[in-house]
């Protein structure tokens, strides 16, 4: 399982947020993985975006991004970067007050198997970023912090 602070949220509710999401830039060598939702999804169709889900009231940040990851892409964030938390704060659709939080995490050994709601995964580098079909918001955080890198464990 992940680790991502409960205070995060503490610190968010008391600013105002009444929504949460927590998401994960997984990375590999110099890439990122992106992961491409289906063309008739309702909310952003055919948008390329990191692994992302809602958390719900009764569960914690990282049950809640694990719970994803293995739905998503098979796996779950095992170790989380040290220093890298990345968020953005967006009004939902529902009118919500909404906070994303996104971790990085290496890929490790483990290989992705994709779920049914996405069509496509890719690993995008730095130079690519430019071609990335993502929110605005989606690509500050793939440009954060140097993200195209891996880590010596």
């Amino acid at each position: 399982m992940s680790s991502l602070p409960e205070s995060l949220r503490s610190t968010a509710t008391a600013e105002g947020i009444e929504k949460f999401l927590a998401g994960a830039k997984v990375h590999r060598c110099s890439a990122v993985l992106v992961v491409t939702r289906s063309p008739n999804d309702e909310f952003l169709p055919g948008i390329e975006e990191v692994p992302s889900v809602g958390v719900e009231t009764d569960e914690s940040l990282a049950a809640a991004l694990d719970r994803e990851l293995l739905e998503e892409v098979g796996f779950e964030a095992e170790t989380i970067d040290d220093g890298f938390i990345e968020y953005f704060d967006y009004i939902s659709a529902s009118g919500r007050h909404t906070r994303h939080f996104t971790v990085a995490f290496p890929l490790g050994e483990r290989s992705v198997r994709l779920s049914e709601e996405h069509v496509n995964a890719r690993w995008i580098t730095a130079e690519e970023l430019s071609d990335a079909r993502c929110t605005p918001e989606t690509l500050g955080v793939l440009e954060a912090l140097d993200p195209f890198y891996e880590r010596s464990r």
